[in-house]
């Protein structure tokens, strides 16, 4: 008898692969905030290669350039454009839509993936910095929300909205107390929406990423993974592996897709069973301050 040798979950199908019908979104308009970079990248990346049309909306139009010519190449892809845009500004919203509908057409997917975020013990939070998170964050993903929303009421079509969440929304985020909060009104939206918008056709559910390293990644996040070992972060997910981005963009094109049209009010995780990882001794508590390198509090 041997003894078993864990080997974790196996590895994605490769970059490219479509996990729909090729031009399951063709015709479809998709709007990605926080599209420029990272995540929101690749999650319209997926929608691109299903062939939908792709509004990416960021506050960078440097980087936005890029990524505009980028999600074209792929594959697949329908129309791009992009859009500079700052989602606290609700009149800028406005603005990006009407320029969406007059290009492409109105949406009829909505992705909430931008958001700000940094690590801070939570009696060191300025109002400022508070506001800085809560108000991209939770206020505007509302804002985006309410844009899409009052559209498709308007118009009687029916629309689907994926907003990017945080597990930290059901576990709380010590260090990250600001997110947390937003994060959690983030979930809660999924859930009141789904219910006051789906006798109206309108889909709202609620994506959760795990572990997901890729380029754009902070540098906190950048900097916490260099304190492992190089496959520490690995050996810490139960999966024996961390998630490639790809996984997350198939996972929103199911969400939003006419595959998931009963599937609303419910978000999703998609970390491995990270989340859930529980020891059967837990292991010291190390403050916060301890961990960011903060030395005694001082009002």
């Amino acid at each position: 008898m041997t003894d078993e040798i864990p080997r974790g979950l196996p590895a994605p199908p490769p970059l490219g692969t479509a996990a729909l019908p090729p031009g399951t979104y063709g015709g479809r308009v998709v709007l990605v905030t926080g599209g420029g970079t990272g995540l929101g990248k690749a999650i319209a990346a997926e929608f691109a290669r299903l062939g939908a049309d792709l509004v990416i909306a960021s506050r960078r139009a440097e980087q936005l350039k890029a990524a505009q010519e980028e999600l074209a190449a792929v594959p697949g892809a329908g129309r791009v454009t992009s859009a500079v845009c700052d989602i606290r500004d609700p009149e800028r919203i406005a603005e990006v839509f009407d320029a969406a509908e007059a290009a492409l057409g109105l949406p009829d997917v909505l992705v909430n993936n931008a958001a700000a975020n940094f690590p801070c013990p939570a009696e060191d939070l300025s109002p400022n910095a508070w506001r800085a998170v809560v108000d991209t964050t939770l206020t505007g993903t509302w804002f985006t929300t309410r844009e899409f929303g009052r559209r498709h009421l308007a118009a009687a079509t029916p629309g689907s909205i994926v907003n990017i969440g945080a597990s930290y929304a059901w576990t709380g985020g010590p260090g990250f107390a600001h997110s947390a909060a937003a994060k959690a009104g983030v979930k809660n939206l999924v859930e009141t929406l789904a219910v006051e918008w789906g006798p109206y056709g309108i889909q709202v559910n609620g994506l959760v990423p795990g572990l997901f390293p890729h380029a754009d990644m902070t540098e906190d996040i950048r900097g916490g993974l260099k304190h492992a070992a190089p496959d520490a972060k690995d050996s810490r997910q139960p999966a024996l592996r961390v998630g490639a981005p790809r996984e997350l963009g198939w996972a929103a094109t199911f969400l939003a897709s006419p595959f998931a049209r009963f599937i609303t009010g419910h978000t999703l995780v998609v970390d491995g069973a990270n989340w859930q990882r529980r020891a059967l001794v837990n292991p010291e508590v190390i403050p916060i301050r301890t961990q960011l390198g903060r030395g005694p509090f001082t009002p």
